[in-house]
């Protein structure tokens, strides 16, 4: 059990019942109970490894761990094979799939996305062909981000660093968007203990306006009939409820509620306008602290769906050699487009790269996956590329067990394989998935793997049993 060395706020209770009428003595004992740990399989690099697992009801793929262990010493979670996510957190995908017509193409916006949960998410929900905007406004979490969204392999977002007053300059553009909004974290008392001490109303009443200016500058570039999609990690009324009486009020919007099971025991609210609200608490579910809410911008008569005409993008020209390198080293797949800036070249999703010259408008730091360079006449393939869900899996490999795989992701030397290996380069394997690049130059295996994503701890694969059970 965690030790919580302060009791639950009594501003706390106040303001939940506000919405709810809870039994709060389950509610406070809940919080002596240790936080429950959660992963999602990424759909497109499948494992079974958790298949024996308790299911989270609300999520496909989704279970709930029974022991935590070290995820650094596992090469399938380096891999991208999964994500460690909140299990609350995760029915997101209900209302997207309960609100959009994922069949089409879509362009969502993951306003406060790092470091990626809910982006990775909604990546294994949308098609090819889809856009996903990935933003993070701290600089110094967009790393993160950009990271796992690599790992999950995808080739149809972009990720910018940018203040939600930007997308005023992409007015009624994207389908639906998602504020995961900052704020007071009481949702995560118990896996966090530092939260509850620091809690105040002030912070509340801090983040509540926080949060409206976050929506303000926002909600205009969202479609007619589009999809706001609002949630927090907070127990108080003053983020969530508020926030969402204020939407309909002062925007005009529409609440929608999400179909759900009565089994799931989520709470549902209403507010007196007509909003809806999905409420979870650790007494009555398997997960933390958390709050959504979906919402629809209206269509009035004079309303437009369309956007401005699309304009050619302007990308460097690819000789022949280059683009036949570079596909030995995909699938074939008609619908993702090759474009070259400066000496980089990035693989995307032909709808991106038809957009490229409405989202350069942002500070885009990542776009779909980066292949790599031509040195001389030699491609250095990037590590994007290795985790990429459109490499060539007929390229040649090299398959690691778990202490040779381990030491290859603390970037050192790959030691020469007695079988033989035809020279340049190779994935570097675990158990089928790759997890990088090494070169092979006959008298030595040159390690690829970029210094960002080495493995700086000291790791024992002794004490690694990788037992989820």
């Amino acid at each position: 059990m965690n030790e919580i060395n302060s009791t639950i706020p009594a501003s706390l209770y106040d303001s939940i019942n506000k919405s709810c009428k809870i039994n709060f003595t389950d509610f406070n004992f809940s919080h002596t109970e240790s936080a429950i740990v959660s992963v999602r399989n990424n759909p497109f690099k499948k494992v079974s490894v958790f298949d024996e697992l308790q299911k989270v009801p609300w999520a496909k793929d989704a279970y709930y761990l029974n022991n935590r262990i070290e995820f650094i010493k596992d090469p399938l979670f380096h891999a991208g094979c999964y994500y460690v996510q909140e299990a609350s957190s995760m029915f997101l995908e209900q209302a997207i799939q309960h609100h959009l017509d994922l069949t089409k193409q879509v362009k969502i916006l993951d306003l406060c996305a790092s470091p990626g949960g809910k982006s990775t998410l909604i990546n294994s929900l949308i098609s090819d062909d889809s856009l996903l905007v990935s933003n993070e406004v701290i600089k110094s979490r967009v790393a993160a981000l950009s990271e796992n969204l690599t790992k999950w392999g995808t080739c149809n977002h972009v990720v910018c660093n940018n203040d939600p007053s930007d997308f005023k300059q992409l007015p009624d553009y994207f389908d639906a968007i998602i504020v995961d909004a900052p704020c007071s974290g009481s949702g995560l008392f118990r896996k966090q203990n530092d939260v509850i001490t620091n809690w105040t109303e002030q912070q509340v009443e801090h983040c509540s306006l926080r949060q409206k200016r976050i929506l303000d500058d926002v909600i205009s570039s969202l479609k007619p009939g589009g999809t706001l999609i609002y949630s927090t990690c907070s127990f108080s009324t003053e983020e969530n409820e508020e926030i969402v009486k204020w939407l309909i009020d002062e925007h005009q919007l529409t609440g929608h509620p999400i179909n759900q099971l009565k089994e799931w025991n989520i709470y549902e609210t209403k507010t007196a306008n007509g909003g809806f609200g999905y409420r979870f608490f650790p007494h009555l579910i398997k997960g933390e602290g958390f709050f959504i809410s979906v919402l629809k911008k209206e269509i009035k008569e004079n309303d437009t769906l369309t956007y401005k005409r699309k304009k050619e993008n302007n990308s460097d020209k690819i000789s022949d050699f280059e683009i036949n390198t570079l596909k030995s080293f995909l699938n074939n797949n008609e619908e993702l487009k090759v474009i070259k800036q400066k000496e980089f070249y990035f693989l995307l999703s032909n709808f991106i790269e038809r957009e490229l010259h409405i989202l350069n408008q942002l500070n885009i730091r990542k776009k779909g996956t980066l292949l790599g360079s031509f040195k001389n006449k030699d491609f250095i393939p990037d590590h994007e590329l290795a985790l990429s869900n459109f490499l060539n899996r007929d390229l040649s490999s090299l398959e690691l067990n778990l202490d040779a795989a381990l030491q290859f992701l603390k970037k050192s030397d790959v030691k020469p394989h007695q079988q033989l290996l035809p020279k340049g380069f190779l994935k570097i394997n675990f158990q089928g998935k790759t997890i990088g690049w090494a070169k092979n130059l006959g008298n030595r295996i040159n390690n690829y793997l970029p210094k960002d994503w080495r493995i700086l701890k000291d790791i024992s694969t002794k004490e690694n049993t990788n037992d989820f059970l």
